[in-house]
């Protein structure tokens, strides 16, 4: 039998056969997001087309079994692209399990869908998206690595008739039909907040802050820093906060270790850092550590709820992680998949929103999901709580009385 890869309660990835699943479910202004109250209404009559809204996206998929009766009404495969392994563990452990579940859930069988990875490589998208469309893919997934592939792999899908959903990311100059993402410039916002909070409650009086980016040719690093740069600017204008610098900014941690020693060294009022990831953000604490910067002195900030930077959080070396619960941005892009394979048009409750893609300048239908800031006080409630991050795995060795003083039960 072939079986889905989902994620286990105790964090490994494990494999569920796909009978099991199916019974279980019954950055600057390049573009920016508006939530909305209609995004799309269902074709036909409401009850020839099942309908899904963003809200009943839960942790345990069963929304998506309401989209079976499309998976007999569509045409061809759904083909999934993610970007790479590098810039976040999050594809690999979640993204590519989530969106296999929710496009099983919905009724796809394993030879009606795909989930490959780029490994960081345009060449390889761009491949692995024109051999999906040539095995018969009538939709594609796709996160894409940077704009200019992104637009030239829709360009390709558009000249085959194939739609396509920006996951995550969106492709400026695209043709996309749909995007799903989180509310990004909200992202930069919740890590802005963030730092403020934490430097008054770490007791830092006058912030000198480094304030590092994603990478350049990532739209939504541009978004984040839309989001922190609203909150932090009007502090660097005369109410104390010190801008000390800016650097180019990547997705790569040794490559934003580097950013932070030089920057560091020939800066030494530097008493915290704004950093746009998780990633980027643990080998930077790693050398403040080594520097024998005391906890909960030196704010640092974060992204994605990884299990280092939760522990870091624990640990005093972090502020807070802002959380993106990663199965519903899958659920949200499945669904979508499942009324573009049917030549159906998606609920308005559950394309929610616009994006403005300012190279077209034309305004994208997009489902946008709500991040949460996560500190040590509400992780029990939001990434424990959601399996996002077992508490076996977070609550060892040294954690243990930190998770015991946070209330997260082992």
């Amino acid at each position: 039998m072939i079986s889905v890869p989902r994620r286990a309660r105790n964090g490994a990835v494990v494999a569920l056969p796909v009978a099991a699943i199916l019974a279980v479910a019954a950055c600057s202004s390049s573009s920016s997001t508006t939530p909305t109250s209609s995004g799309g209404s269902s074709s036909g009559s409401s009850s020839a087309v099942p309908s899904i809204s963003e809200s009943s996206l839960t942790n345990n998929f069963s929304a998506m079994s309401t989209l079976k009766p499309l998976a007999s009404q569509g045409k061809g495969n759904v083909a999934v692209i993610l970007p790479d392994t590098i810039t976040s563990a999050r594809y690999t452990e979640f993204d590519a399990p989530y969106l296999s579940e929710a496009l099983a859930a919905a009724g796809l069988s394993p030879s009606q869908f795909s989930v490959q990875n780029a490994q960081g490589s345009d060449a390889t998208e761009l491949t692995d998206a024109q051999e999906a469309i040539t095995k018969g893919a009538s939709v594609l997934i796709m996160d894409p690595l940077d704009s200019g592939i992104g637009a030239q792999i829709e360009s390709y899908a558009k000249s085959h008739g194939v739609a396509v959903i920006d996951y995550d990311r969106l492709t400026l100059g695209g043709s996309r039909q749909y995007y799903v993402s989180f509310d990004n410039v909200k992202v930069g916002t919740l890590i802005g907040n963030g730092i403020v909070s934490c430097a008054s409650s770490w007791g830092v009086s006058k912030p000198n802050v480094l304030v590092m980016k994603g990478a350049p040719t990532d739209n939504n690093a541009t978004l984040f820093a839309d989001g922190y740069l609203g909150v932090l600017s009007p502090l660097f204008s005369g109410q104390g906060w010190v801008n000390v610098g800016e650097p180019p900014g990547t997705w790569d941690p040794p490559t934003a270790e580097t950013e932070f020693q030089q920057q560091y060294t020939a800066h030494k009022n530097i008493n915290a850092v704004l950093v746009p990831n998780d990633e980027n953000a643990a080998p930077i604490i790693t050398y403040l550590q080594r520097l024998h910067v005391k906890p909960k002195t030196f704010p640092v900030t974060g992204q994605d709820a990884t299990l280092v930077g939760l522990q870091n959080i624990l640990g005093g070396y972090q502020c807070g992680t802002v959380y993106k619960p990663i199965y519903k941005e899958a659920q949200a892009a499945a669904a979508l998949a499942m009324y573009l394979r049917a030549s159906k048009t998606p609920p308005s409750a559950l394309v929610n929103g616009t994006t403005k893609d300012s190279q077209t300048s034309t305004s994208v239908p997009s489902v946008l999901l709500t991040p949460e800031w996560v500190t040590a006080a509400n992780m029990a409630s939001t990434v424990i709580a959601d399996q996002f991050v077992p508490a076996q795995q977070l609550c060892t060795g040294s954690f243990t009385a930190e998770c015991k003083s946070a209330g997260i039960n082992v």
